[in-house]
């Protein structure tokens, strides 16, 4: 029997996390591997991961540069696939290997389902702030009530008086805001970050990742963080290492 988390209260859904085994995984890797060719050789640099991620964590991946964290990021939101293994997700009642979909059928997954936060912000410098949020609804074909949903969430990330502003005229802090409600607009099952606060100074930092944390808690969202940075495990529900291929839990 699964429970819908989809309303839950947060502390309901933190007492959940305490007890996982009241939720079906929300993510479930599978001897998930991958290798890279250098050199006429292959380096791998996951090696058989396999765990389960529930639905409203907040999982930290701590690893070094290098150490494959944007690569597990890619495999789970399937922009890259893996050499072995699969990674599921579940979108309802449904459990979706999302490697095994066709590239066409990934990318209306990954709209429909998650939404990526990048270290660089990635917004397109032609669109202003509020047409940068809502463009994953107009590719998901949403047509009526954009506008205002992309306001009342710019304006809880404190941008409600920038909507026209393009990104060029923002502070590094207030693109990845920008960032941030681009990746919640669609009510996605998971929010998926790769080291967001990585190109802030640490005050910058510290105020973009308080208000990351507010918004997917208050939504029970699933917050899957790849970071080099020690200090944010603290407020992660889980920690785990990525060392030389591995998956290691910090208990």
């Amino acid at each position: 029997m699964s429970v819908d988390v989809s309303n839950m209260d947060p502390a309901v859904a933190r007492a959940n996390r305490r007890n996982p085994r009241m939720l079906q995984p929300l993510i479930r890797l599978d001897k998930l591997s991958k290798s890279y060719a250098e050199a006429g050789q292959a380096r791998l640099v996951l090696d058989a991961l396999t765990s389960e991620f529930y639905p409203g964590e907040f999982v930290c991946l701590l690893g070094k540069s290098g150490s494959g964290k944007s690569t597990l990021l890619n495999l789970i939101s399937g922009i890259d696939a893996p050499t072995g293994g699969d990674v599921f997700i579940r979108a309802g009642e449904q459990e979706v290997a999302i490697a095994r979909l066709s590239e066409r059928d990934r990318t209306l997954f990954r709209r429909r389902n998650i939404g990526i936060i990048f270290q660089f912000f990635n917004l397109i410098p032609t669109l202003t702030v509020v047409e940068n949020v809502t463009l994953p609804l107009e590719l998901a074909g949403v047509r009526t009530g954009l506008k205002t949903r992309a306001g009342d969430l710019l304006t809880r990330v404190g941008l409600g008086d920038r909507l026209a502003t393009y990104p060029d005229k923002l502070s590094g802090g207030e693109q990845q805001r920008v960032a941030i409600a681009r990746a919640l607009i669609h009510d996605p099952l998971l929010i998926l970050a790769d080291e967001p606060t990585g190109n802030l100074d640490e005050e910058t930092g510290d105020t973009v990742l308080s208000l990351l944390l507010e918004l997917t808690r208050d939504a029970g969202k699933t917050l899957f963080m790849a970071t080099h940075a020690p200090d944010v495990a603290a407020l992660a529900d889980r920690v785990l290492h990525l060392e030389y291929g591995k998956l290691i839990s910090d208990r």
